[in-house]
């Protein structure tokens, strides 16, 4: 059987953030040449809370994702998960306290949709130990709550493109992490998938108590379902707050590039984002 989440590494108080990212400065280097794609970036994730994290392609947003698993080493500041170093982490106790959903998941062609779900249950299993009626359970439920356990027996290789997407948020679901860190985790999906899975996160961290850093292309469903969104222009940090703080048209008009239109939805209020319309 699976063995619970050390109480250590559940959720910690409301007032401590299940992360704490602090002037994080990430660079690469290629062919000699250092390029900084993330420059003194701050945030941080409550027990309870969905961060939005938007900004135009290349702006640093799936390298932060990154440097929270601890995939690439900062040049500079730290990131703290549950409050210790993700550097002093091992993989495990990493994957224990934070799932991932990547932008472009690589699943095993051959291995079924149940099969790749299940193995998020790997951290909480001793070396060389099998899963067990537990984990499969958990396994279940993360694919009906994503809608997959149709699938649970068809090859990924078979499995459409959003298909693969929702078992692979299952996955992560099945994980039991307090902290989900999801890169477009609605990509690929049809406007009845991404509202299922947004929905989804929001209600984990509204009853269970986790808490979501999600990078959200669409501006729309970032003003819906984030609580607070931190918005990123070439690496820096160029606005963090509540969404009608944030999705503000001068502000958008110049990070990304290009004229905009923010006006209120005419039920919510929130923020809806499109391009400027053009005459003729």
């Amino acid at each position: 059987m699976a063995k619970a989440l050390p109480v250590a590494q559940r959720p910690s108080p409301e007032h401590t953030p299940l992360l704490e990212v602090r002037g994080l400065t990430v660079a690469y280097i290629r062919h000699g040449r250092s390029r900084i794609a993330l420059r003194g970036v701050s945030l941080n994730v409550s027990p309870g809370e969905v961060l939005g994290l938007v900004g135009p392609n290349g702006s640093g947003k799936t390298t932060l994702i990154r440097a929270v698993t601890g995939a690439v080493k900062p040049l500079s500041g730290s990131v703290r998960l549950l409050g210790d170093d993700v550097a002093s982490l091992s993989q495990r106790e990493r994957a224990l306290r934070a799932a991932v959903v990547p932008q472009e998941p690589v699943l095993p062609d051959t291995f079924t949709a149940l099969e790749i779900v299940i193995m998020g249950r790997a951290p909480h299993l001793r070396l060389l130990q099998n899963e067990g009626v537990g984990d499969l359970e958990k396994a279940r439920h993360s694919m009906l709550a994503t809608a997959t356990w149709e699938v649970a027996d068809r090859p990924a290789g078979e499995l459409s493109g959003g298909e693969r997407q929702r078992v692979v948020v299952a996955r992560a679901l099945a994980q039991e992490a307090p902290l989900l860190l999801l890169d477009e985790p609605t990509a690929h999906l049809d406007l009845g998938h991404q509202a299922a899975v947004l929905d989804l996160m929001r209600g984990l961290c509204r009853d269970d108590g986790r808490g979501v850093l999600a990078v959200v292309h669409d501006l729309t469903l970032a003003a819906r379902y984030c609580d607070r969104l931190v918005l990123l222009s070439a690496g820096e940090l160029a606005a963090a707050g509540r969404p009608k703080d944030v999705l503000r048209t001068d502000l958008l008009s110049e990070v990304y590039g290009a004229a905009v239109e923010v006006f209120p939805h005419p039920r919510t209020g929130l923020p809806v984002v499109a391009p400027a319309a053009t005459d003729g």
